[in-house]
Order: C-alpha cells, then sequence, then structure tokens
C-alpha cells in the first residue's frame, strides 16, 4: 500500500508540471510569432485545397511545402479543424493572413499537439535508475528530468512564441529513445523511422540509431570481455527492421514514387541553393570561421595587404546575408560540409559499436551525433541544438560529469535563440524564463550531485557569467549607439561567435568523455 501511495504521489506531481507548464504556454498565446506562423498557414491552405500532385508544385507563397510527406498529412489533418475556426486561413491566397481565430487555432494545435511529449517526458522518466532514493521528491533525479524537459526554454520559445511544431516531434524522439531502454526494440525503430518523415533534420542522429540497433538487436549476445560474438546475428531481426523501415517509408514516399514525382519532392527537402549559414548565423564552427575571415579582412585592408575593389561590397555591410562571400579563407561547398560532419560523427559511432555500454552509450553517441552536425552542417539553423540538448538532459541527471557538460551546452544553447525573438515586449519574457529554467538547473543538478565534485570549473563558470554583460551591450547599450545605423549586424554577430565558443567547448569536453572512458565489468557483462 505504501508503493501504491507513492506511485499515485509520482503520478500527481508529473500532472501538475505537465499542467503548469501547458496553462503557461496558454499565456503566450498573443505574443509575437515570426514568419514560421505564415508558413504553416499557407501549408494548412496548399494540403486542404490541392490533390496531392500538386503539394510539392504550389508556390503562390514563398513559404513552399519543404518538409516530407508525413508532415503534409499531419497538416492536411488539422486543416480540416481549422476550416471551422476560420475558413479564410484556408485560402492559398490569402497571404500573410492572421485574422484572431487563425492565431487561436496555430497556437492552441502546437499546446494540443505537445500531449505526446508530455507522454514522451513521462516514459523516459520511467527509464531513469532512481539508485538515489532521495527522501524530498524534489531531489529525485525523476522529478529533475521531468522538469528539464517538460519546462525546457528552448522549446518554449522556438514552439511557443516563435512557432513551430517541435513539441510532438521530440516527443517522437524521446519515446524513440525510451522504447530502446526498454529494449522494445523495434517499437523504438518504428516510431524513429515515422519521425524521419516527419522532419527529415532528424537524419542528424540516424547514425546512432543505426549502430545501437545493429549492435544491441540484430547481434542479440556479446562475449564475457564485451566484444560482439558474431555467431550470434539474427537474420530475422534485420529483416524486421529492413520491413519497418520499408514499410514507412513506402507510406510516406509510396504516392510521390507512382507520381513520378520523387525529384521533386527532395529538391524541396535538401536545398541546397541556400547558403552555407542562415541568416543569423547559428553558434557553430561556421560562425568562427566567417568571424575569423571578417577579421581577417579587415586586418587586410588596414595594412594593405587587400585590394579593397576587388572586395564584395556586401561581405562587410550586409553582415549576415544569406550568400556569404568568403574573402580571405576558402569558400565552403555542400560536400566541405558533409565531409567533415561525416568525418567528426565517425568516433562517436565507433564508440557505440566498440565500446557498448547500453542506454547511456547510446545516448551519448546521440547527442555527439546532433552536435556534431550542429557544428559542421549545411545551413544550419539556431533551433538545431534543441536536437542535442534535449537528450544530454536524460544523462545529465545520472552522472555529474554529464550534468557539469549539460549545463554550459544548454545556458550557452538557449542564450544563442535570444535573437529569435527581437521585439521589445518579448525581452522581458524571454529574459525572466531563460533565468527561471537555468537557476532551476544549476541548483537542481547541484543539489542532485552534491557529494561529488563542483559541477563547473572556473574557466567555465566566468565564460557562463561574461553572457549578462554580452545581452546588456547587445539589447541595452549598442542600439543607444550611433554604430546602429552602420553596423546592425554586430549584436548577431557577438551572440553567435560568444556562444560557438560554448558549443565547440561543449563538443570538445564530451567527446573527451567518451572516447576516454573505461568501462565497468559489470557494463561490459550486460
Amino acid at each position: 500500500s505504501a508503493r501504491r501511495v507513492m506511485a499515485a504521489g509520482g503520478r500527481s506531481w508529473f500532472r501538475a508540471l505537465a499542467l503548469g507548464v501547458s496553462f503557461l504556454k496558454c499565456l503566450l498565446i498573443p505574443a509575437y510569432y515570426s514568419t514560421d506562423f505564415e508558413v504553416h498557414r499557407n501549408w494548412l491552405a496548399i494540403t486542404h485545397n490541392l490533390p496531392l500532385s500538386q503539394w510539392y508544385y504550389e508556390a503562390t507563397s514563398e513559404w513552399t511545402l519543404d518538409y516530407p510527406p508525413f508532415f503534409a498529412w499531419f497538416e492536411y489533418a488539422l486543416s480540416h479543424v481549422a476550416k471551422y475556426f476560420d475558413p479564410k486561413m484556408l485560402v492559398i491566397e490569402n497571404l500573410n493572413y492572421t485574422s484572431r481565430a487563425t492565431i487561436f487555432f496555430q497556437r492552441f494545435s502546437v499546446i494540443f499537439t505537445d500531449i505526446l511529449f508530455i507522454y514522451a517526458v513521462r516514459e523516459c522518466c520511467r527509464c531513469v535508475n532512481g539508485k538515489r532514493a532521495a527522501k524530498d521528491i524534489l531531489e529525485k533525479p525523476t522529478f529533475i528530468l521531468a522538469v528539464l524537459l517538460l519546462w525546457n526554454f528552448g522549446l518554449l520559445i522556438v514552439d511557443h512564441i516563435h512557432f513551430q511544431y517541435n513539441g510532438f516531434l521530440f516527443g517522437l524522439m524521446l519515446l524513440s529513445v525510451a522504447r530502446l531502454c526498454q529494449k522494445r526494440y523495434l517499437e523504438g525503430a518504428l516510431l524513429f523511422a515515422v519521425l524521419l518523415h516527419f522532419k527529415h533534420i532528424y537524419m542528424y542522429v540516424a547514425p546512432a540509431y543505426g549502430i545501437y540497433l545493429l549492435r544491441s538487436y540484430c547481434f542479440t549476445a556479446n562475449n564475457a570481455d564485451g566484444s560482439l560474438k558474431w555467431r550470434s546475428f539474427s537474420l530475422l531481426h534485420v529483416t524486421l527492421l529492413g520491413l519497418i523501415v520499408c514499410l514507412v517509408s513506402a507510406l510516406s514516399l509510396g504516392p510521390f514514387i507512382v507520381l513520378g514525382q520523387l525529384p521533386q519532392v527532395l529538391s524541396r527537402l535538401f536545398p541546397f541553393k541556400r547558403g552555407l549559414c542562415h541568416a543569423y548565423w547559428a553558434p557553430n564552427f561556421w560562425a568562427l570561421y566567417n568571424a575569423m575571415d571578417k577579421a581577417l579582412t579587415i586586418f587586410g585592408l588596414k595594412c594593405n595587404f587587400l585590394d579593397p575593389t576587388k572586395i564584395p561590397k556586401a561581405s562587410m555591410t550586409g553582415g549576415l546575408v544569406q550568400e556569404f562571400q568568403h574573402t580571405v579563407l576558402p569558400s565552403v561547398t555542400p560536400l566541405a560540409t558533409l565531409i567533415c560532419t561525416f568525418i567528426s560523427i565517425l568516433p562517436s559511432v565507433f564508440c557505440l559499436w566498440f565500446k557498448p555500454q547500453g542506454p547511456r552509450g547510446f545516448l551519448q553517441c546521440l547527442v555527439l551525433c546532433a552536435l556534431s552536425s550542429f557544428m559542421f552542417g549545411w545551413h544550419v539553423h539556431e533551433k538545431a541544438i534543441l536536437l542535442a540538448i534535449l537528450p544530454l538532459s536524460l544523462l545529465s541527471v545520472q552522472r555529474a560529469k554529464d550534468a557539469g557538460i549539460y549545463l554550459i551546452l544548454t545556458t550557452t544553447g538557449h542564450f544563442s535563440l535570444f535573437p529569435l525573438l527581437f521585439t521589445s515586449p518579448e525581452l522581458p519574457i524571454k529574459i525572466l524564463l531563460m533565468l527561471l529554467f537555468t537557476v532551476y538547473s544549476f541548483s537542481s543538478l547541484k543539489s542532485l550531485f552534491r557529494r561529488e565534485r563542483p559541477l563547473l570549473n572556473w574557466l567555465e563558470t566566468i565564460y557562463l557569467i561574461q553572457l549578462v554583460p554580452l545581452e546588456i551591450f547587445c539589447e541595452i547599450i549598442f542600439p543607444l549607439t550611433p554604430w546602429k545605423r552602420h553596423f546592425p549586424f554586430v549584436p548577431l554577430l557577438l551572440t553567435s561567435v560568444y556562444c560557438a565558443l560554448g558549443v565547440t567547448y561543449v563538443w570538445l569536453k564530451l567527446y573527451i568523455s567518451v572516447l576516454t572512458e573505461r568501462i565497468s565489468v559489470r557494463q561490459k557483462a550486460e
């Protein structure tokens, strides 16, 4: 009976957290929204009015359909509810249409579909080993993890202010992770395959899934030293996995293959005509590369090494344009970014194969794949950092070393999302929410690992504290200076480059931690 009371208590605190964050999301309904709001309104209209054969050709709006078919079907389903709110939002020609009913419907559809995310978080909390028997519920790893995921600052502002549907997509991902942790491999594989056909950015982490399923599911046994027992290979298991992938792909892409439109769909999904960096540089290796190029150009002009007439004007004044021309360093091609990404992912995949550590090894590889793709990918969006932050939350409540890495990444990564919300009414909201989340993550993880060494060293602490003066300069001081007219891109550049240093540091630190880790005898036996 004591256990039943505990379970009931457990359910009630989780319900309170989920309801609390849903209420907050409702309060954010009138907040600023980005062009993504119009993107999704347009997709509702396209899928509602046109036959399937025209979905990936329609181009009345500049925001053409560029997500995989499952997402298009999701918009199609939503459109049948939308018509009861305001049928005018489903007219393709109604560009930038925003009635109050439209805003309410779109916002509410994001909040409603987050039910899947809430369920996935609950399943992930069940996977966390609660070996530390905490008397206080607030110090239980499961409670801390639930808050870090449900109240994640990045997800809140990207989905419920800026506007996107990442909640239920991350729900699918976390649910697939939970199923793999529970050794329900086929369910996990099915969920991930479905997820890929909702949004193809999750291809970033596909290598981790592929290798982990091959190692843990297709090979059914290990030797005593932890190495692979080659004779345990199961043809049936490989066939089942292959069937899942083929069936999901056939369901998604089949109709377009029949129509002979696969090349058209793929050209929409992978538009390599866009520049190396997004209009606002994501804080990755290329942001540092671009900044280095700018610095060398200025230095070269000062010292008369460069001819001012041969330098493209846009590269110096336009700041963060889509097509960024490098003047000193060699220009980067999509192929070069692909090779860099591939090389940076390889060691983590090798570790997963040769040093299997069960679900934790899989999660580490997942985070490293996400971070490596973020660091070296082509035209990376700053929002992609959430792909590493959310899975890393699961690791952060289990080991002090990972908790320290998580704190640096989450603070830097979330701060780098600030420029997404550039309107003044949202300034106090984003600062307050970020402070609340950051203070909670620091204090809860610190209390969880209080018997171990400090989570951050002095250098890391100084780096994170410097974000405060950086924000004050970008938001308050810089707009008052005369530089604002001539160099409007400076705050973005500073934010991007400063955060890129932190993300790069985390990537290196996590890699060193994974590569130098020794496997205990118990883990080998597993």
